[in-house]
């Protein structure tokens, strides 16, 4: 499955509340988001509309080394 091209900061972060993450705080145009399922994990992902796909690989890429998955099943559960 490819990555979505227009996903905004603000959808990620909505979609990324399945794996329990939640605003922890806004700084300008980033957001950080904190999870304490497997251990506390914070990510910071920027506010922009669209993510830039080289970002939101970044992202995902921490997000599934936190949980232990690989990218592949991260981006199935979560689109």
């Amino acid at each position: 499955m490819k990555l979505p091209r227009n996903l905004s900061g603000y959808a990620l972060a909505k979609k990324l509340e399945a794996f329990g993450y939640q605003i922890t705080r806004q700084t300008g145009s980033h957001i950080r988001l904190t999870t304490e399922t497997n251990g506390i994990h914070h990510i910071t992902i920027p506010a922009h509309d669209p993510l830039k796909i080289g970002t939101l690989s970044a992202i995902l890429n921490a997000i599934s080394i936190h949980f232990e998955l690989s990218k592949q099943q991260l981006i199935e559960n979560l689109f």
